[in-house]
């Protein structure tokens, strides 16, 4: 006996939701029942595919292997409800969205909740590593991220290009400075994010290539503790340019050593892309792309 549809989209909705009672709201099933799929599941892999956690669930190697197949299937048995029930104004459905930094996401977000309201969406910062696994697992359907790997599984789409500029008090001893360099920035207490974020190997790189090393490094981990830091005046920090709303507290200085360019894009797994709601964010992004271009 083969698995069933529903035993095979309870697992791809397990992980992309991180729990049981998750993909039971997601599935509008009860927890019981979706176990019950998982278990079923097993019975006809022969094997665990899942190992269950107080924080969540972990893939099994096995489970790994059918989950790619799993979310496929899931996110072609979307498009086939959406064609069964036409072309009608999208009255429903969920969207997960994620990003390393809070802009142009949020922007993006906001446009598509107001075009669609009825849509529901999941946001979450991440470090662009955990950013990028995430998207290679297939675990979100959009993501935001700075300078992606380049995948065959992947649709890259460049947004906009930005420069890492400093970021300090409106009372720090920079903050009157149009630009700064490495070496003045070394007398500072300087806060990055940690390992594994872009931020992370630029700076920690440039550190390196210009024989500067800061006074003191505090390791923190996602943007907003990092801007909130920075407010609290414990040290400066290091940010894409513009990738949050301004603050008045807050200065943005270019830094001289700091001239390269990196594109902020959309990045979708490319077996969503044929799923009316993640068109309808792509539309969404046509329209912030032509408003802005791409510098």
């Amino acid at each position: 006996m083969s698995a069933g549809a529903h035993q095979v989209k309870s697992l791809a909705h397990v992980v992309r939701e991180g729990s049981i009672s998750g993909a039971a709201r997601r599935l509008g099933v009860s927890q019981s029942a979706v176990s019950q799929h998982i278990a079923k599941l097993e019975t006809h892999v022969g094997a665990q595919v899942l190992i269950r956690h107080r924080d969540g669930v972990v893939l099994t190697p096995v489970g790994q292997e059918l989950f790619q197949l799993a979310d496929q299937y899931a996110a072609l048995d979307q498009q086939i409800e959406e064609r069964l029930r036409g072309h009608a104004a999208l009255e429903r459905g969920h969207l997960t969205v994620i990003a390393n930094a809070p802009q142009p996401a949020l922007s993006l977000i906001a446009s598509f909740s107001e075009r669609y309201p009825k849509i529901s969406v999941d946001f979450t910062l991440y470090d662009w590593a955990s950013a990028m696994q995430r998207l290679s697992d297939s675990r979100v359907d959009i993501a935001i991220v700075t300078a992606p790997t380049p995948s065959e599984s992947l649709f890259i789409k460049p947004l906009k290009n930005a420069r890492y500029v400093l970021y300090a008090r409106h009372d720090s001893p920079l903050a009157k400075l149009q630009t700064a360099s490495l070496k003045e920035v070394s007398s500072q207490t300087v806060i990055l994010p940690e390992r594994g974020s872009l931020t992370q190997r630029v700076l920690s790189q440039a550190f390196q290539d210009h024989g500067v090393q800061p006074r003191r490094l505090i390791t923190m981990t996602t943007f907003p503790v990092m801007k909130e830091a920075i407010l609290q005046g414990i040290g400066i920090g290091f940010f894409l340019d513009s990738s949050s709303v301004p603050e008045d507290r807050l200065v943005e200085i270019p830094v001289q050593e700091l001239s390269q360019e990196y594109a902020t894009c959309l990045t979708v797994p490319k077996h969503k892309m044929g799923l009316r709601i993640t068109n309808s964010f792509l539309h969404v992004v046509d329209d912030f792309v032509g408003e802005i271009g791409v510098r």
